[in-house]
Protein backbone atom coordinates (compact mmCIF):
# COMPACT_ATOMS: atom_id res chain seq x y z
CA UNK A 1 0.00 0.00 0.00
CA UNK A 2 1.37 3.55 -1.05
CA UNK A 3 1.75 6.18 1.82
CA UNK A 4 -0.72 9.17 1.39
CA UNK A 5 1.16 12.61 1.72
CA UNK A 6 1.43 13.97 5.24
CA UNK A 7 -1.40 16.57 3.85
CA UNK A 8 -3.88 14.24 2.25
CA UNK A 9 -6.87 13.99 4.65
CA UNK A 10 -7.11 10.51 6.74
CA UNK A 11 -10.78 9.76 7.87
CA UNK A 12 -12.61 7.21 9.32
CA UNK A 13 -15.65 5.41 10.53
CA UNK A 14 -15.59 3.23 13.16
CA UNK A 15 -18.73 0.94 14.45
CA UNK A 16 -19.54 -1.10 17.37
CA UNK A 17 -19.99 -4.78 16.45
CA UNK A 18 -23.79 -4.76 18.68
CA UNK A 19 -25.66 -6.29 16.54
CA UNK A 20 -26.54 -6.54 13.38
CA UNK A 21 -24.76 -3.07 11.26
CA UNK A 22 -26.85 -0.03 10.98
CA UNK A 23 -27.60 1.49 7.99
CA UNK A 24 -26.37 4.88 9.86
CA UNK A 25 -22.59 3.11 8.93
CA UNK A 26 -22.84 2.89 5.70
CA UNK A 27 -24.19 6.60 5.35
CA UNK A 28 -21.49 7.48 7.38
CA UNK A 29 -18.59 5.10 5.27
CA UNK A 30 -19.97 6.82 1.72
CA UNK A 31 -19.61 10.59 2.62
CA UNK A 32 -16.09 10.07 4.30
CA UNK A 33 -15.25 7.53 1.55
CA UNK A 34 -16.28 10.28 -1.26
CA UNK A 35 -14.23 13.03 0.29
CA UNK A 36 -11.46 10.89 1.21
CA UNK A 37 -11.30 10.04 -2.64
CA UNK A 38 -11.68 13.15 -3.76
CA UNK A 39 -8.69 14.78 -2.29
CA UNK A 40 -6.59 11.49 -2.61
CA UNK A 41 -6.52 10.59 0.41
CA UNK A 42 -7.47 7.73 3.34
CA UNK A 43 -10.03 5.84 4.40
CA UNK A 44 -9.86 3.79 7.94
CA UNK A 45 -12.03 1.28 9.23
CA UNK A 46 -11.67 1.09 13.19
CA UNK A 47 -13.83 -1.42 15.19
CA UNK A 48 -14.90 0.40 18.01
CA UNK A 49 -15.41 -2.58 20.53
CA UNK A 50 -14.92 -1.95 24.46
CA UNK A 51 -19.00 -2.41 25.08
CA UNK A 52 -18.17 -6.03 25.94
CA UNK A 53 -21.92 -5.76 27.38
CA UNK A 54 -22.88 -5.44 24.48
CA UNK A 55 -20.53 -6.93 21.99
CA UNK A 56 -21.34 -9.43 19.34
CA UNK A 57 -18.55 -11.71 17.91
CA UNK A 58 -20.26 -12.11 14.33
CA UNK A 59 -20.91 -8.65 14.16
CA UNK A 60 -17.83 -7.70 13.15
CA UNK A 61 -17.72 -9.65 9.86
CA UNK A 62 -21.14 -8.59 9.20
CA UNK A 63 -19.71 -5.21 8.78
CA UNK A 64 -17.14 -6.06 6.68
CA UNK A 65 -19.52 -8.03 4.58
CA UNK A 66 -22.24 -5.20 4.04
CA UNK A 67 -19.34 -2.40 3.42
CA UNK A 68 -17.84 -4.86 0.88
CA UNK A 69 -21.14 -5.48 -0.44
CA UNK A 70 -21.60 -2.12 -0.69
CA UNK A 71 -18.17 -1.32 -2.62
CA UNK A 72 -17.12 1.30 0.38
CA UNK A 73 -13.66 -0.45 0.48
CA UNK A 74 -11.06 1.02 3.12
CA UNK A 75 -7.60 1.47 2.87
CA UNK A 76 -6.22 0.93 6.35
CA UNK A 77 -8.78 -1.96 9.06
CA UNK A 78 -8.52 -4.89 11.02
CA UNK A 79 -8.86 -7.33 8.11
CA UNK A 80 -6.15 -5.34 5.87
CA UNK A 81 -4.03 -4.25 8.15
CA UNK A 82 -2.20 -0.53 7.76
CA UNK A 83 0.52 1.46 9.41
CA UNK A 84 -1.14 2.53 12.14
CA UNK A 85 -2.52 -1.40 13.49
CA UNK A 86 -4.44 -2.60 15.52
CA UNK A 87 -7.23 -1.34 14.50
CA UNK A 88 -9.92 -2.97 17.01
CA UNK A 89 -10.13 -0.98 20.44
CA UNK A 90 -10.17 -3.99 22.61
CA UNK A 91 -6.32 -4.52 21.15
CA UNK A 92 -5.41 -0.85 22.08
CA UNK A 93 -6.15 -1.08 25.65
CA UNK A 94 -2.50 -0.40 26.21
CA UNK A 95 -2.40 2.37 24.04
CA UNK A 96 -5.17 4.43 26.32
CA UNK A 97 -3.20 4.24 29.76
CA UNK A 98 -0.42 6.50 29.32
CA UNK A 99 -3.27 8.88 28.43
CA UNK A 100 -5.09 8.73 31.38
CA UNK A 101 -2.18 8.82 33.81
CA UNK A 102 -0.91 12.20 31.74
CA UNK A 103 -4.20 13.80 32.89
CA UNK A 104 -4.24 12.78 36.26
CA UNK A 105 -0.83 13.77 36.82
CA UNK A 106 -1.95 16.89 35.44
CA UNK A 107 -4.68 17.28 37.46
CA UNK A 108 -7.08 16.94 34.36
CA UNK A 109 -9.06 13.99 35.65
CA UNK A 110 -9.54 12.28 38.85
CA UNK A 111 -10.21 9.14 40.35
CA UNK A 112 -13.97 8.23 41.59
CA UNK A 113 -15.18 5.80 43.75
CA UNK A 114 -18.52 6.58 43.47
CA UNK A 115 -21.31 3.66 43.58
CA UNK A 116 -23.26 3.20 40.65
CA UNK A 117 -26.68 3.27 43.74
CA UNK A 118 -25.16 6.78 44.95
CA UNK A 119 -24.77 8.03 41.58
CA UNK A 120 -27.91 7.16 40.30
CA UNK A 121 -29.93 8.29 43.81
CA UNK A 122 -27.38 11.88 43.04
CA UNK A 123 -29.32 12.05 39.63
CA UNK A 124 -32.88 11.23 40.95
CA UNK A 125 -32.22 14.39 43.53
CA UNK A 126 -31.05 16.64 40.67
CA UNK A 127 -34.41 15.66 38.40
CA UNK A 128 -36.46 16.35 41.25
CA UNK A 129 -35.11 19.99 42.09
CA UNK A 130 -35.12 20.65 38.36
CA UNK A 131 -31.05 20.97 38.30
CA UNK A 132 -29.11 20.08 35.66
CA UNK A 133 -27.87 16.40 35.49
CA UNK A 134 -24.03 15.71 36.01
CA UNK A 135 -21.47 14.72 38.26
CA UNK A 136 -21.20 16.65 41.56
CA UNK A 137 -17.45 16.11 41.83
CA UNK A 138 -17.37 14.68 45.37
CA UNK A 139 -14.15 12.66 44.34
CA UNK A 140 -12.79 15.61 43.33
CA UNK A 141 -9.53 16.50 45.16
CA UNK A 142 -9.81 13.59 47.78
CA UNK A 143 -7.91 10.29 48.32
CA UNK A 144 -8.87 7.13 48.38
CA UNK A 145 -8.82 7.03 51.98
CA UNK A 146 -10.92 10.53 52.46
CA UNK A 147 -13.48 8.93 49.89
CA UNK A 148 -14.17 5.41 51.71
CA UNK A 149 -15.19 7.32 55.13
CA UNK A 150 -18.06 8.75 52.95
CA UNK A 151 -21.45 7.05 52.08
CA UNK A 152 -22.08 5.23 48.43
CA UNK A 153 -18.34 4.14 48.21
CA UNK A 154 -16.93 1.50 45.46
CA UNK A 155 -13.53 -0.07 45.92
CA UNK A 156 -12.55 -0.38 42.15
CA UNK A 157 -12.75 3.48 41.13
CA UNK A 158 -13.31 5.14 37.65
CA UNK A 159 -11.52 8.20 36.00
CA UNK A 160 -13.16 11.28 35.46
CA UNK A 161 -12.03 14.29 33.36
CA UNK A 162 -12.24 17.33 34.92
CA UNK A 163 -14.30 20.12 32.70
CA UNK A 164 -12.73 23.65 33.62
CA UNK A 165 -14.84 26.45 34.17
CA UNK A 166 -14.17 28.32 30.93
CA UNK A 167 -14.50 24.92 28.90
CA UNK A 168 -15.43 26.14 25.31
CA UNK A 169 -18.81 24.84 23.83
CA UNK A 170 -18.75 26.50 20.56
CA UNK A 171 -16.61 24.78 17.72
CA UNK A 172 -16.85 25.27 13.83
CA UNK A 173 -18.37 22.36 11.96
CA UNK A 174 -17.77 21.70 7.83
CA UNK A 175 -21.45 21.74 7.55
CA UNK A 176 -23.03 23.76 9.77
CA UNK A 177 -20.74 26.14 10.25
CA UNK A 178 -20.24 28.02 14.39
CA UNK A 179 -22.25 25.47 16.51
CA UNK A 180 -23.42 25.83 20.33
CA UNK A 181 -23.47 22.58 22.65
CA UNK A 182 -24.61 22.32 26.27
CA UNK A 183 -21.93 22.28 28.78
CA UNK A 184 -20.53 18.85 29.75
CA UNK A 185 -20.07 17.09 33.33
CA UNK A 186 -16.81 15.48 33.81
CA UNK A 187 -17.32 12.59 31.91
CA UNK A 188 -15.88 9.36 32.72
CA UNK A 189 -13.09 8.38 30.86
CA UNK A 190 -11.83 5.07 32.00
CA UNK A 191 -13.97 2.47 33.27
CA UNK A 192 -13.65 0.00 36.18
CA UNK A 193 -12.56 -2.67 34.06
CA UNK A 194 -9.85 -1.00 32.43
CA UNK A 195 -11.34 -0.09 29.04
CA UNK A 196 -11.92 3.37 28.01
CA UNK A 197 -14.78 4.90 27.30
CA UNK A 198 -15.40 6.17 23.98
CA UNK A 199 -14.41 9.65 24.10
CA UNK A 200 -11.42 8.90 25.88
CA UNK A 201 -10.84 6.00 22.98
CA UNK A 202 -12.19 8.14 20.18
CA UNK A 203 -9.44 11.10 21.03
CA UNK A 204 -6.53 8.77 21.71
CA UNK A 205 -7.28 6.50 18.50
CA UNK A 206 -8.07 9.95 16.25
CA UNK A 207 -4.86 11.07 17.12
CA UNK A 208 -2.43 8.35 16.64
CA UNK A 209 -4.05 7.19 13.56
CA UNK A 210 -3.63 10.54 12.25
CA UNK A 211 -6.92 11.24 11.24
CA UNK A 212 -7.78 15.20 10.11
CA UNK A 213 -11.58 14.72 9.77
CA UNK A 214 -14.23 13.90 11.96
CA UNK A 215 -17.92 13.01 10.19
CA UNK A 216 -20.23 11.45 12.42
CA UNK A 217 -24.17 12.15 13.13
CA UNK A 218 -25.22 15.23 14.64
CA UNK A 219 -26.42 13.51 17.66
CA UNK A 220 -22.20 13.74 19.11
CA UNK A 221 -22.84 17.61 18.81
CA UNK A 222 -23.41 17.67 22.30
CA UNK A 223 -20.14 15.49 23.22
CA UNK A 224 -17.82 17.47 21.11
CA UNK A 225 -16.53 19.91 23.14
CA UNK A 226 -15.82 16.90 25.68
CA UNK A 227 -13.22 15.25 23.14
CA UNK A 228 -12.19 19.10 22.16
CA UNK A 229 -11.24 19.98 25.71
CA UNK A 230 -9.50 16.39 25.91
CA UNK A 231 -7.45 17.54 23.03
CA UNK A 232 -6.74 20.64 24.56
CA UNK A 233 -5.49 18.78 28.10
CA UNK A 234 -3.52 16.46 26.28
CA UNK A 235 -1.77 19.11 23.74
CA UNK A 236 -2.70 17.75 21.01
CA UNK A 237 -4.08 19.48 17.57
CA UNK A 238 -8.36 18.06 17.28
CA UNK A 239 -9.15 17.57 13.53
CA UNK A 240 -11.63 19.31 11.66
CA UNK A 241 -16.23 18.13 12.54
CA UNK A 242 -18.59 17.61 10.22
CA UNK A 243 -21.88 16.17 11.96
CA UNK A 244 -23.88 14.75 9.53
CA UNK A 245 -28.01 14.98 9.84
CA UNK A 246 -29.54 12.14 11.11
CA UNK A 247 -31.68 9.55 9.27
CA UNK A 248 -35.51 9.80 10.38
CA UNK A 249 -38.33 7.00 9.74
CA UNK A 250 -41.48 8.93 8.13
CA UNK A 251 -42.48 10.22 11.67
CA UNK A 252 -39.21 11.97 12.18
CA UNK A 253 -38.07 9.73 14.83
CA UNK A 254 -34.46 8.67 14.47
CA UNK A 255 -34.16 5.40 12.45
CA UNK A 256 -33.68 2.66 14.54
CA UNK A 257 -33.13 -1.04 14.76
CA UNK A 258 -35.55 -1.60 17.43
CA UNK A 259 -38.39 -0.18 15.43
CA UNK A 260 -37.24 -0.28 11.76
CA UNK A 261 -36.09 -3.26 10.04
CA UNK A 262 -34.50 -0.83 7.38
CA UNK A 263 -32.19 0.45 9.79
CA UNK A 264 -30.08 -3.27 9.60
CA UNK A 265 -28.03 -2.99 6.46
CA UNK A 266 -28.39 -6.91 6.05
CA UNK A 267 -32.25 -5.73 5.60
CA UNK A 268 -31.36 -4.43 2.38
CA UNK A 269 -29.48 -7.36 0.34
CA UNK A 270 -32.01 -9.66 1.60
CA UNK A 271 -34.91 -7.45 0.12
CA UNK A 272 -33.10 -7.69 -3.06
CA UNK A 273 -32.03 -4.47 -3.50
CA UNK A 274 -28.76 -3.26 -5.48
CA UNK A 275 -25.83 -2.27 -4.12
CA UNK A 276 -25.29 0.65 -6.51
CA UNK A 277 -28.96 2.24 -5.54
CA UNK A 278 -28.68 2.06 -1.95
CA UNK A 279 -25.21 3.94 -2.28
CA UNK A 280 -26.73 6.25 -5.12
CA UNK A 281 -30.36 6.46 -2.11
CA UNK A 282 -28.11 7.36 0.62
CA UNK A 283 -26.00 10.35 -1.08
CA UNK A 284 -29.48 11.52 -2.20
CA UNK A 285 -30.67 11.33 1.49
CA UNK A 286 -28.45 14.26 2.14
CA UNK A 287 -26.91 15.89 -0.67
CA UNK A 288 -28.19 17.61 -3.93
CA UNK A 289 -29.09 15.92 -7.20
CA UNK A 290 -26.10 16.44 -9.90
CA UNK A 291 -27.32 19.25 -12.15
CA UNK A 292 -27.97 18.15 -15.94
CA UNK A 293 -26.77 19.95 -18.84
CA UNK A 294 -30.19 21.77 -18.99
CA UNK A 295 -29.81 22.71 -15.42
CA UNK A 296 -32.20 19.48 -14.82
CA UNK A 297 -31.99 17.92 -11.70
CA UNK A 298 -30.27 14.24 -12.34
CA UNK A 299 -30.92 11.82 -9.14
CA UNK A 300 -29.23 9.11 -10.60
CA UNK A 301 -25.58 8.68 -10.10
CA UNK A 302 -22.72 6.70 -9.44
CA UNK A 303 -20.58 6.55 -6.85
CA UNK A 304 -17.32 8.30 -8.55
CA UNK A 305 -19.19 10.81 -9.90
CA UNK A 306 -20.72 11.48 -6.50
CA UNK A 307 -17.15 11.90 -4.79
CA UNK A 308 -15.71 13.86 -8.00
CA UNK A 309 -17.67 17.47 -6.67
CA UNK A 310 -17.98 16.88 -3.35
CA UNK A 311 -18.51 19.92 -1.08
CA UNK A 312 -19.34 19.08 2.93
CA UNK A 313 -21.57 22.77 2.67
CA UNK A 314 -23.97 20.93 -0.42
CA UNK A 315 -25.04 18.26 2.60
CA UNK A 316 -28.52 19.30 4.05
CA UNK A 317 -28.17 19.57 7.76
CA UNK A 318 -31.71 19.07 7.94
CA UNK A 319 -32.65 15.05 9.12
CA UNK A 320 -33.88 13.30 6.10
CA UNK A 321 -36.83 11.18 5.28
CA UNK A 322 -35.52 7.33 4.78
CA UNK A 323 -38.27 7.22 2.11
CA UNK A 324 -38.36 3.80 0.67
CA UNK A 325 -40.81 4.66 -2.22
CA UNK A 326 -37.39 6.64 -3.34
CA UNK A 327 -35.31 3.55 -2.97
CA UNK A 328 -37.59 1.50 -4.88
CA UNK A 329 -37.49 3.73 -7.83
CA UNK A 330 -33.72 3.72 -7.64
CA UNK A 331 -33.79 0.50 -7.58
CA UNK A 332 -35.87 -0.34 -10.82
CA UNK A 333 -33.63 2.30 -12.90
CA UNK A 334 -30.62 0.44 -12.08
CA UNK A 335 -32.10 -3.14 -12.82
CA UNK A 336 -33.38 -1.91 -15.96
CA UNK A 337 -29.63 -0.04 -16.48
CA UNK A 338 -28.19 -4.11 -16.25
CA UNK A 339 -26.82 -5.46 -18.79
CA UNK A 340 -29.22 -9.03 -19.19
CA UNK A 341 -26.32 -11.86 -18.31
CA UNK A 342 -25.52 -9.64 -15.16
CA UNK A 343 -28.89 -9.25 -14.00
CA UNK A 344 -29.39 -13.01 -14.45
CA UNK A 345 -26.00 -13.69 -12.33
CA UNK A 346 -27.63 -11.33 -9.51
CA UNK A 347 -30.87 -13.04 -9.57
CA UNK A 348 -29.65 -16.61 -8.97
CA UNK A 349 -28.77 -16.43 -5.56
CA UNK A 350 -31.96 -15.41 -4.92
CA UNK A 351 -33.47 -17.99 -7.23
CA UNK A 352 -31.25 -20.65 -5.60
CA UNK A 353 -32.48 -20.05 -2.27
CA UNK A 354 -36.19 -19.89 -2.99
CA UNK A 355 -35.41 -23.43 -4.36
CA UNK A 356 -36.34 -22.28 -8.24
CA UNK A 357 -32.97 -23.19 -9.36
CA UNK A 358 -30.32 -25.82 -7.66
CA UNK A 359 -26.70 -25.01 -6.37
CA UNK A 360 -25.67 -26.10 -9.68
CA UNK A 361 -27.80 -24.85 -12.34
CA UNK A 362 -26.95 -26.60 -16.39
CA UNK A 363 -25.71 -24.78 -18.85
CA UNK A 364 -29.25 -25.19 -20.66
CA UNK A 365 -31.27 -24.22 -17.10
CA UNK A 366 -28.76 -21.03 -17.60
CA UNK A 367 -29.17 -20.66 -21.12
CA UNK A 368 -32.60 -20.11 -20.80
CA UNK A 369 -32.50 -18.47 -17.33
CA UNK A 370 -30.80 -15.72 -19.57
CA UNK A 371 -33.82 -15.38 -21.78
CA UNK A 372 -36.24 -15.22 -18.75
CA UNK A 373 -34.60 -12.33 -17.09
CA UNK A 374 -34.81 -10.27 -20.26
CA UNK A 375 -38.30 -10.71 -20.29
CA UNK A 376 -38.83 -9.94 -16.69
CA UNK A 377 -36.10 -7.32 -16.46
CA UNK A 378 -38.98 -4.35 -16.59
CA UNK A 379 -41.25 -6.18 -14.46
CA UNK A 380 -39.00 -6.11 -11.14
CA UNK A 381 -38.08 -3.27 -8.54
CA UNK A 382 -36.73 -5.89 -6.30
CA UNK A 383 -34.34 -9.23 -6.82
CA UNK A 384 -36.70 -11.06 -4.52
CA UNK A 385 -39.88 -10.35 -6.83
CA UNK A 386 -38.12 -12.84 -9.73
CA UNK A 387 -38.71 -15.97 -8.38
CA UNK A 388 -42.58 -16.00 -8.74
CA UNK A 389 -41.70 -14.65 -12.34
CA UNK A 390 -39.39 -17.47 -13.25
CA UNK A 391 -40.80 -20.40 -11.62
CA UNK A 392 -43.07 -21.32 -14.37
CA UNK A 393 -40.14 -21.73 -16.39
CA UNK A 394 -38.54 -24.34 -14.43
CA UNK A 395 -41.36 -26.18 -13.46
CA UNK A 396 -42.50 -29.56 -15.46
CA UNK A 397 -45.85 -28.84 -17.35
CA UNK A 398 -47.83 -31.38 -14.69
CA UNK A 399 -45.99 -29.06 -11.45
CA UNK A 400 -47.72 -25.82 -12.40
CA UNK A 401 -50.39 -25.20 -9.95
CA UNK A 402 -52.89 -21.96 -10.71
CA UNK A 403 -53.48 -19.60 -8.09
CA UNK A 404 -56.52 -18.40 -6.67
CA UNK A 405 -56.53 -15.15 -8.10
CA UNK A 406 -55.95 -16.19 -11.53
CA UNK A 407 -58.35 -19.33 -11.79
CA UNK A 408 -60.60 -16.62 -10.34
CA UNK A 409 -60.61 -14.05 -13.36
CA UNK A 410 -61.70 -17.30 -16.19
CA UNK A 411 -64.83 -16.58 -17.80
CA UNK A 412 -66.77 -19.01 -19.11
CA UNK A 413 -65.46 -18.69 -22.17
CA UNK A 414 -61.87 -19.49 -21.08
CA UNK A 415 -61.83 -23.49 -22.29
CA UNK A 416 -63.14 -22.35 -26.02
CA UNK A 417 -60.39 -19.83 -26.08
CA UNK A 418 -58.20 -22.68 -24.87
CA UNK A 419 -58.98 -25.25 -27.37
CA UNK A 420 -58.83 -22.46 -30.52
CA UNK A 421 -55.46 -21.69 -29.20
CA UNK A 422 -54.15 -25.30 -28.84
CA UNK A 423 -55.70 -25.74 -32.33
CA UNK A 424 -53.66 -22.59 -33.72
CA UNK A 425 -50.65 -23.40 -32.13
CA UNK A 426 -50.70 -27.12 -33.19
CA UNK A 427 -49.98 -25.70 -36.81
CA UNK A 428 -46.81 -23.35 -36.23
CA UNK A 429 -43.98 -25.15 -37.43
CA UNK A 430 -40.92 -25.53 -34.35
CA UNK A 431 -38.83 -27.31 -37.09
CA UNK A 432 -35.24 -25.60 -35.93
CA UNK A 433 -32.87 -24.63 -38.86
CA UNK A 434 -29.78 -22.32 -39.80
CA UNK A 435 -26.54 -22.76 -37.69
CA UNK A 436 -26.48 -24.81 -34.44
CA UNK A 437 -30.74 -25.04 -34.91
CA UNK A 438 -30.60 -21.10 -33.73
CA UNK A 439 -33.79 -20.65 -36.38
CA UNK A 440 -37.09 -21.75 -36.01
CA UNK A 441 -40.83 -20.94 -36.83
CA UNK A 442 -42.04 -21.07 -33.22
CA UNK A 443 -41.33 -17.39 -32.76
CA UNK A 444 -43.30 -14.75 -30.54
CA UNK A 445 -44.18 -13.15 -33.39
CA UNK A 446 -45.73 -15.94 -35.38
CA UNK A 447 -47.08 -17.36 -32.45
CA UNK A 448 -49.04 -13.61 -31.78
CA UNK A 449 -50.01 -13.64 -35.19
CA UNK A 450 -51.28 -16.85 -35.35
CA UNK A 451 -53.55 -16.52 -32.34
CA UNK A 452 -54.52 -13.11 -32.73
CA UNK A 453 -56.16 -14.34 -35.82
CA UNK A 454 -57.74 -17.91 -34.17
CA UNK A 455 -58.96 -15.65 -30.65
CA UNK A 456 -59.35 -11.94 -31.62
CA UNK A 457 -60.33 -12.18 -35.16
CA UNK A 458 -61.89 -15.37 -35.28
CA UNK A 459 -63.65 -15.54 -32.12
CA UNK A 460 -64.47 -11.49 -31.58
CA UNK A 461 -62.94 -11.48 -28.26
CA UNK A 462 -61.32 -8.11 -27.46
CA UNK A 463 -57.29 -8.19 -27.20
CA UNK A 464 -57.35 -7.07 -23.41
CA UNK A 465 -59.39 -9.76 -22.52
CA UNK A 466 -58.38 -12.63 -25.14
CA UNK A 467 -54.88 -13.81 -23.49
CA UNK A 468 -55.97 -14.00 -20.00
CA UNK A 469 -56.51 -18.20 -19.97
CA UNK A 470 -53.53 -18.40 -21.97
CA UNK A 471 -51.50 -16.67 -19.68
CA UNK A 472 -53.30 -18.68 -16.89
CA UNK A 473 -52.49 -21.95 -18.78
CA UNK A 474 -48.92 -21.12 -19.20
CA UNK A 475 -47.97 -19.39 -16.07
CA UNK A 476 -50.54 -20.48 -12.96
CA UNK A 477 -50.24 -16.63 -12.61
CA UNK A 478 -52.56 -13.96 -13.61
CA UNK A 479 -49.87 -11.74 -14.07
CA UNK A 480 -46.62 -12.87 -15.69
CA UNK A 481 -43.97 -12.29 -17.90
CA UNK A 482 -44.92 -11.07 -22.09
CA UNK A 483 -47.18 -13.99 -23.11
CA UNK A 484 -45.95 -14.55 -26.78
CA UNK A 485 -42.10 -14.69 -25.40
CA UNK A 486 -42.75 -17.11 -23.12
CA UNK A 487 -44.50 -19.24 -25.04
CA UNK A 488 -41.34 -19.53 -27.44
CA UNK A 489 -39.01 -20.41 -24.59
CA UNK A 490 -40.77 -22.71 -22.89
CA UNK A 491 -41.24 -24.01 -26.94
CA UNK A 492 -43.90 -25.69 -28.35
CA UNK A 493 -44.27 -28.99 -26.59
CA UNK A 494 -44.76 -27.45 -22.96
CA UNK A 495 -46.71 -24.51 -24.56
CA UNK A 496 -49.20 -27.25 -25.93
CA UNK A 497 -48.65 -29.57 -22.37
CA UNK A 498 -50.17 -26.63 -20.64
CA UNK A 499 -52.76 -25.34 -22.40
CA UNK A 500 -54.30 -29.08 -22.53
CA UNK A 501 -53.67 -29.33 -18.91
CA UNK A 502 -55.81 -25.94 -17.97
CA UNK A 503 -58.64 -26.94 -20.65
CA UNK A 504 -59.15 -30.26 -19.36
CA UNK A 505 -59.11 -28.75 -16.02
CA UNK A 506 -62.25 -26.84 -16.78
CA UNK A 507 -64.06 -28.77 -18.68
Amino acid sequence: MTETPSSAPRLRVAPSPTGDPHVGTAYMSLFNLAFARQQGGSFVLRIEDTDRARFREDSEQQVFETLHWLGLQWDEGPDVGGPFAPYRQSERLDTYRPYVERLLADGRAYHCWCSTERLAQMRDMQQKLKQPTGYDRLCHGKTREERAELPGFNETPVVRMLIPDDVELTFDDLIRGRVSAPRPDDQVILKGDGFPTYHLAVVVDDHEMGITHVVRGEEWISSTPKHIQLYKDLGLEPPKFAHMPLLRNTDKSKISKRKNPAARLTWFKEQGYLPEALVNFLALLAYPPKEGAAGEDVEVFTFEEFSEDFDWKKVNPVGPIFDLKKLDWLNGVYIRGLEVGELASRLLPFLQADGVLGDNPSLGQLARLKKVTELIQTRMVLLTEASALVRPFFLGDDEIEIAEDARAQLKDDSGAVLAAATKALEDVDDTRSGVLGSESGWSASAIEAVLRTAIVEEMGIKPKFAFGPLRTAVSGQRISPPLFESMEILGKTSTLARLHRLHDDLA
